[in-house]
């Protein structure tokens, strides 16, 4: 396994983590990925420390709770190996201190947490969203009382804005609070908005991307093909509209690039796309799921190996989109490409 720094800060991660969206099965949206129980998770995390990965990523809101619950179990007696990150933010009911990150319900976030993990602290402890009713000073004194209190290790933030990054950034340096070091992102071949704004960010800021979600809300599986439907078991026919958008044609452009690639290198679709993130500015770690032991031991398959720089132009090129206001222009005239957040 390859290890690098977080962001800008000391901590040394794999450039694969594991995500324990699938563990539990409880609840509708965020517990309809899997319902992987605490024997078949202690086997998949035994598999990942097999082959070095030692970071585990959850949320509160996986499962109701339950993701972190199994993770927990199947981690014990491991806790010293492994790094744990988790998220709190989103609505964990429908009652008006269920949501959001306020003072009190981060503290009660963090401490609910380490109940359920069984743990007495969290290595990563993210923002799964930006609350637009919390003074950000308010957050940041709460994760700075976090930290010095030992329960938490270090802070980042997932699906922030940069307006909404950069403000807490500028708020912490202007208070002395611990910076955000990782922002939890989506980044695929078929979703690559991050790089226009959040990826400038975070080399300008030294904030590392964690992606979630690499093989675009599960399209780049190699289940897809142009002509041929969506097979009966596939998950995307329940969740397809919660997660980001892809038009048809363009996805085909994206997996007919993939598979010839494939072909010359005698590996799969998914560990080609996921070769492609690791290689990618800002890209810290890349959080794989799997709802067995076969999903994961391919998805493992994406390391130790490299893209030829002709292979990457190629899936480059199949997977470019126009880009969004303001940034056309640094495509599009001539002069201008020096100028672009993508020459940073």
């Amino acid at each position: 396994m390859e290890y690098r720094k977080l962001g800008a800060s000391g901590l040394t991660v794999p450039a694969l983590s594991f995500g324990a969206g699938t563990f539990g099965g409880r609840g509708e949206l965020f517990g309809a990925w899997g319902d992987t129980d605490t024997s078949a998770a202690r086997r998949l995390v035994d598999i990942c420390l097999e082959a070095g990965v030692t970071m585990f990523d959850t949320a509160d809101v996986y499962s109701a709770g339950a993701s972190e619950e199994i993770l927990g179990a199947a981690l014990k007696g491991r806790r010293d190996e492994v790094l744990i990150s988790t998220k709190a933010g989103l609505p964990m009911g429908d009652g008006p201190w269920d949501a959001g990150t306020s003072r009190s319900r981060l503290i009660r976030s963090v401490e609910d947490a380490l109940r359920r993990l069984g743990t007495d602290r969290i290595d990563l402890f993210q923002l799964h969203a930006f609350d637009a009713a919390t003074p950000v000073e308010e957050v940041l004194s709460t994760l700075d009382d976090l930290v010095r209190a030992g329960k938490i290790r270090y802070t980042g933030v997932s699906n922030f804005s940069g307006w909404q990054l950069m403000k807490s950034l500028a708020a912490a340096d202007r208070h002395g609070h611990p910076r955000y070091v990782a922002h939890q992102v989506y980044y695929s071949l078929v979703g690559r908005d991050y790089e226009w704004e959040l990826m400038p960010l975070g080399i300008d800021q030294g904030v590392g991307a964690v992606v979630w979600s690499p093989l675009g809300w599960g399209r780049l599986t190699g289940k897809i093909r142009r002509g041929r439907p969506l097979p009966e078991r596939s998950r995307l026919h329940d969740t397809a509209d919660y997660g980001p958008p892809v038009e048809d044609e363009h996805l085909f452009r994206v997996v007919d690039a993939l598979d010839a690639i494939a072909e010359e290198t005698g590996r799969t679709i998914p560990q080609i796309a996921l070769n492609w993130l690791l290689r990618r500015p800002t890209v810290s770690s890349v959080i794989i799921g799997a709802r067995d032991e076969a999903q994961l031991r391919q998805n493992l398959g994406a390391v130790g190996w490299s893209l030829t720089p002709e292979q990457v132009a190629r899936l480059d090129a199949a997977s470019a989109r126009t880009a969004p206001y303001p940034y056309f222009p640094y495509e599009r005239q001539e002069g201008f490409a020096r100028l672009s957040p993508r020459a940073v």
